[in-house]
């Protein structure tokens, strides 16, 4: 994030240790006498104080740290080396989606609760333990979320990792912390199951945002376009005018799928044209100015109008499940995610496995023993 501070001029008193460029934004020098750092604020009144933080031997890291030390912030904390990994180069070179997964792990972490009454990203990173970690994992686990708790381990092995070799801690406590164990769910929710869901996210999607028993109006569509064009939740969400093409809908797989065109057919039209009018309706409301060019008008959108963040998806669906099943819509037994919609929709294609294979856009045959669940129809050995 760039500042909007004046560059500092260079002074021939400042002591020559110093690297001026890096002092921190509101520590100054006082060359007089044997020399002193202070700092300026402002009270309550707009007066100004002065205070003396150290003297002229003072280096550009004690400088650093007692600036932190007065906004509250700990160098030795999980939190603090978080925040440094966040900003380093190192991050900002990955991959969005990464970056994306290790927001939602750093900001998790952060604020789980602790027995000592402060949340874990409080706590001093020589705390840390492998043991600690250990029971971290096994504890997010059992609630019924191995997955999460993976995804947690392998961000802290990546941030102690970054640490060590930046010199912000000495080891790294998450290695050889086992991963949990995931259960290999392939679910196949029933045609009868996904149209009650989706008739009634729709009905609940008309309710005024914040009324009870609504929920978000862009999941119907969501469900829709999963099974449709047999899409991830977050191939959906990065869906935009671009991807619509004369012969139908251009997809935009990621792990090295390929790409489709899944032509138009009333179903898929409705939904389509279902979203475009809710998005038209929201930046018209909102007086948003609409994009020039198609790669910039993202299909499904956000309350405010910008583009709906995958987490945010994730978060609504969890919410219309819940709903669901606390009003009998449908059982606990017959719970399914969204990417459960794709491995139906895969299931349900008409034609061979090979058929099945460029629907889905898969480049191995072996991942269709993942998403196609059907069952093949063979013939009978010998003669009639």
């Amino acid at each position: 994030m760039k500042s909007n501070a004046r560059r500092r001029k260079h002074n021939p008193r400042i002591p020559a240790h110093i690297d001026q460029g890096r002092i921190p934004a509101g520590v100054y020098f006082d060359h007089r006498g044997h020399g002193r750092w202070y700092l300026l604020h402002r009270d309550e009144g707009g007066k100004q104080h002065r205070q003396n933080i150290a003297d002229a031997r003072a280096t550009l890291s004690e400088l650093h740290r007692i600036v932190e030390q007065r906004h509250g912030i700990d160098r030795h904390s999980l939190r603090y080396l978080a925040e440094r990994f966040h900003q380093s180069a190192q991050y900002l070179e990955l991959a969005a989606k990464t970056r994306t997964d290790y927001d939602y792990c750093r900001d998790t972490l952060l604020e789980l609760p602790t027995k000592l009454g402060k949340p874990l990203g409080n706590l001093p990173t020589r705390q840390f333990t492998p043991a600690l970690v250990q029971r971290l994992v096994d504890k997010i686990a059992a609630q019924g979320t191995p997955s999460k708790a993976n995804h947690l381990l392998r961000y802290l092995r990546r941030l102690f990792r970054w640490g060590i070799n930046r010199g912000h801690c000495d080891s790294n406590p998450a290695a050889g912390v086992e991963q949990a164990r995931e259960r290999q769910q392939r679910r196949l929710p029933e045609l009868t199951t996904i149209a009650e869901l989706t008739k009634f996210a729709q009905q609940r999607g008309q309710r005024a945002r914040g009324e009870k028993g609504a929920c978000a109006p862009y999941l119907w569509i969501v469900m829709e376009l999963a099974y449709i064009l047999r899409l991830r939740g977050i191939e959906i969400v990065t869906l935009t005018d671009a991807n619509s093409t004369t012969d139908g809908v251009l997809t935009n797989r990621r792990k090295g799928s390929r790409d489709n065109v899944v032509g138009w057919y009333p179903r898929l039209t409705s939904a389509w044209q279902a979203a475009t009018d809710r998005r038209a309706a929201i930046w018209k409301g909102k007086g948003r100015p609409v994009p020039m060019h198609p790669e910039a008008r993202p299909l499904i959108v956000a309350a405010d109008g910008s583009e709906l963040r995958k987490s945010s998806l994730d978060t609504a669906w969890q919410r219309l499940i819940k709903m669901a099943i606390e009003e009998g819509v449908i059982s606990a037994e017959q719970r399914f995610g969204l990417h459960d919609l794709k491995r139906r929709g895969i299931t349900d294609t008409k034609g061979t496995r090979h058929d099945k294979q460029q629907a889905s856009g898969h480049r191995s045959a072996a991942m269709m023993d993942t998403y196609d669940l059907s069952v093949p129809l063979v013939p009978h050995p010998g003669d009639d």
